[in-house]
């Protein structure tokens, strides 16, 4: 691996979200960058759009001169034997969400993860974000007494902002598709971030309107995070892309409204609500901060990850357990 300052990233797979990881590395200024697909047409338009230092059809191929950090986005099936084999190579592994889409073979790469001198993180990126990591801070300073209750509401419109949905890994569940596995796992891993881990859920969800697929495009969960009562809702098919969550404390509620950049709370009944207001960001920005953090991770021995192996393990168990809930109307254990 190179040694000096200069790391080489490897991205795993170009749909939307690798290209995207491709982007907000090489605006880091601190890597370069190369890439590896299958699909002929899609490396070649990466090579074309982007600055790369170089262009791989297969991971054998792109393993012969290891990269110093590897990105997984392919489909989610395939994000396990990917890190394990990149582990195994000694790099430094940041892997899109979900996990997988089973627990098949976590445990082999649990082994490496723990391993001395492994480098591993999931990338759900709403830690990275500013807005849900101030939220965070305040929630867990214990001005406001413990969390009780959190209801999420979410949604945006897949056909305006995944026009490709049809063609790609998310009509299958198999694959990682389907709202839960897709998007509410990303609610889920920050709430697991603020409480702690699901225990209990049970979850209706449905195919209420994307055209051209089957799979569920929503979904409403209750569920337990130890004493924590949760709420979770979302679909991929109203018109406005928008989330609100509301955490009810021992002594204040927050508000915050993701896509106006705002958080509210309030400790007394009758009285307005204090208002914090963040500049306002683009979708890139908060993958440049995730990719500052991860690379702050490589070059520190005594650093943590944003989001550790164990903690990604966890929500796809609450992935897992709210799919089988889904599916039994039963109530279910995580």
């Amino acid at each position: 691996m190179d040694t000096n300052d200069t790391k080489h990233v490897l991205v795993i797979g170009t749909g939307s979200i690798g290209e995207r990881h491709t982007r907000c590395f090489l605006a880091t200024d601190r890597c370069d960058v190369s890439v590896c697909e299958i699909n002929d047409q899609l490396r070649a338009d990466m090579a074309d759009r982007y600055r790369l230092s170089g262009t791989f059809s297969d991971l054998d191929t792109a393993l012969q001169r290891p990269p110093d950090v590897a990105v997984i986005c392919t489909p989610a099936h395939l994000h396990v034997a990917m890190a394990v084999k990149l582990l195994e190579a000694g790099v430094a592994v940041l892997c899109e969400k979900p996990l997988s889409t089973s627990l098949e073979n976590t445990d082999r790469l649990g082994e490496l993860v723990s391993a001395e001198g492994a480098k591993f993180s999931m990338a759900y990126v709403l830690r990275a974000h500013p807005l849900f990591a101030a939220v965070r801070q305040q929630v867990l300073s214990g001005d406001y007494g413990r969390p009780l209750e959190i209801i999420t509401v979410s949604g945006q419109h897949f056909p305006h902002y995944r026009p490709a949905y049809r063609e790609i890994y998310y009509t299958d569940r198999a694959t990682g598709g389907g709202v839960i596995q897709d998007g509410l796992t990303h609610v889920v891993n920050f709430v697991e971030w603020v409480v702690g881990p699901m225990t209990r859920v049970a979850a209706d969800c449905d195919h209420l309107a994307l055209p051209g697929v089957d799979i569920e495009d929503s979904v409403h969960v209750v569920a337990r995070h130890g004493d924590v009562m949760v709420n979770y809702s979302m679909n991929q098919h109203q018109a406005p892309n928008d989330g609100v969550m509301m955490l009810i404390c021992e002594r204040g509620t927050f508000r915050v409204e993701a896509n106006q950049m705002r958080w509210q709370v309030v400790t007394e009944p009758e009285t307005p609500w204090t208002v914090h207001q963040l500049d306002p960001i683009e979708r890139d920005d908060t993958f440049v901060l995730q990719a500052h953090r991860f690379l702050d991770y490589v070059a520190d021995q005594e650093a943590e990850p944003l989001c550790r192996f164990e903690e990604g393990l966890q929500t796809l168990r609450g992935n897992l357990a709210i799919m089988r809930a889904a599916d039994t109307q039963t109530w279910v254990d995580v």
